[in-house]
């Protein structure tokens, strides 16, 4: 089994959103660059993996193109990843000021939602 969650800010910046996520989780962030994704930030620990990016990424084409089109209102997306639900994570994250939950597909095997 596999749990995803999508959260969004619309008021807060990659880096400010970064900060409190550090403080709160005690996580270290990498900055990766992707083509498709722009640059995003991943933290990793045994529990799962936490990444944090911009909605709003570079298109092919000059204008900016959304990474999570259904919620176009979020500046920053956080998506969290674990291997079982972890509830304490839910709640830490749920008490981040101004960080909203949007969405829940936990899988039971087999494939994977198809933004991850």
């Amino acid at each position: 089994m596999t749990d995803h969650h999508t959260y969004g800010t619309s008021t807060h910046t990659v880096g400010e959103l970064l900060r409190d996520v550090s403080d709160c989780l005690g996580l270290v962030f990498t900055e990766r660059d992707s083509d498709y994704r722009g640059v995003y930030h991943v933290a990793k620990s045994p529990h799962g993996q936490i990444e944090i990016q911009p909605n709003r990424i570079p298109g092919d084409d000059g204008e900016d193109d959304l990474y999570a089109p259904e919620h176009p209102v979020a500046r920053v997306l956080l998506l969290a990843t674990s291997p079982a639900p972890d509830p304490a994570l839910m709640a830490r994250l749920g008490a981040i000021e101004g960080l909203i939950h949007l969405e829940h597909v936990t899988e039971t095997g087999g494939g994977s939602p198809s933004r991850w």
